[in-house]
């Protein structure tokens, strides 16, 4: 068994959750060899990441520490071997490919949705927890905008996050809230999201990797405030030697909206990441992008529920929305699956249509 720990932290809370996760190791042999397959092999890369970080840091001590290290991994046996592999190799011919199975110990996978209000297309979302359930992210992000709000009602409110979570409780990964405008778009909402959910910006860390969890409307809306900009800075500079900063955002900072404006202070916020391998995503435009800032990817994703740009109707709930205009356009239902790699994130989209549980043909 290994134990992962999600180390998370907020303007207001700081703490370690740990979680235990079934058995897992490094890639497989770089070469099979006759025999049986499944011997030990000299593949550490917890260790080689260790001896990367004591070369920078312990110049003077490099050769005493390196050595130190690695007799200590030798002799606790922590020696990778592929994950319960037992196969016969033969000398000749052998009927696959190679035996280089991808479960790097390093590797994990997540899920993101994205926008499903405004105008909510009835079923889609618990469409998309239905298939969530089938993928078994780790955990599942997303990029804001979970209620219709643009209301003081707190009543209203209250029923419309009663309905959110009613969906979300059905998930079976854990849930990470992020708020977009029309979770946080004005002082009564944001009072509800405080009520509910605690801090409005927050990151964690998880198998040596960064994860920054923003709001572009932490007031007035269409701003990140200068306090964020500094909580992030501190979170960065005490953070500096992960392998990866993964960054979620509802408005894009790199894009103008319908006002032509980006939020207040992106340009300070982008600024922290430039010397940091780096991967973005956010919401809030329901039309697919990807670009290409400082050499790292940017997404925006299209939409989990949420309108397109389409024609006008009314949905069976009896609320406006607009019919999505289709892959050629940028709008789709989709989630995003993200294998983090020793490389960085392997990014798929997936189309819940796409997504079919083991019984699928109609009776």
């Amino acid at each position: 068994m290994k134990t992962n720990q999600i180390k998370f932290s907020s303007p207001t809370l700081v703490g370690t959750a740990t979680a235990v996760v079934s058995g897992v190791s490094s890639h497989g042999p770089e070469a099979a060899k006759p025999g049986l397959y499944g011997a030990p092999k000299l593949h550490y890369p917890l260790l080689n990441r260790i001896l990367n970080q004591l070369v920078l840091k312990s110049e003077l001590l490099r050769t005493p520490v390196m050595l130190l290290v690695i007799l200590f991994f030798l002799s606790s046996g922590y020696a990778e071997t592929p994950r319960d592999l037992k196969i016969q190799v033969s000398d000749g011919p052998n009927p696959w490919t190679h035996l280089d199975l991808a479960n790097d110990p390093d590797s994990f996978r997540f899920a993101i949705i994205a926008d499903l209000t405004a105008g909510l297309r009835p079923g889609v979302f618990e469409n998309a927890v239905e298939k969530l359930n089938l993928m078994q992210p780790e955990f599942v992000m997303c990029v804001g905008d979970m209620i219709q709000g643009g209301i003081t009602d707190v009543a209203e409110l209250e029923r419309q996050w009663d309905e959110f979570d009613g969906w979300i409780k059905h998930l079976q990964a854990p849930f990470f809230y992020l708020p977009g405008n029309h979770d946080v778009g004005n002082k009564a909402m944001t009072e509800e999201w405080e009520k509910r959910l605690g801090p409005s910006y927050y990151h964690f860390l998880y198998s040596d990797v960064l994860f920054l969890v923003g709001n572009t409307d932490d007031p007035p809306e269409r701003s990140i405030s200068l306090k964020q900009i500094s909580y992030f800075k501190d979170v960065l500079d005490s953070n500096r030697d992960v392998r990866w900063t993964v960054v979620f955002l509802h408005r894009p900072t790199w894009l103008p909206d319908y006002s032509g404006k980006t939020p207040a202070n992106s340009e300070k916020f982008e600024a922290l990441l430039k010397d940091r391998p780096h991967t973005v995503f956010a919401g809030h435009d329901h039309k697919y992008s990807k670009a290409t800032r400082n050499g790292f990817n940017y997404y925006v994703l299209s939409t989990t529920g949420a309108q397109g740009r389409g024609e006008k109707y009314v949905t069976s709930r009896g609320n406006n929305s607009m019919k999505l205009l289709g892959r050629e356009k940028g709008e789709f239902d989709h989630f995003m699956w993200v294998t983090m790699t020793e490389d960085g994130p392997v990014v798929a989209n997936l189309l819940l249509d796409g997504v079919l549980d083991d019984d699928p043909v109609p009776e």
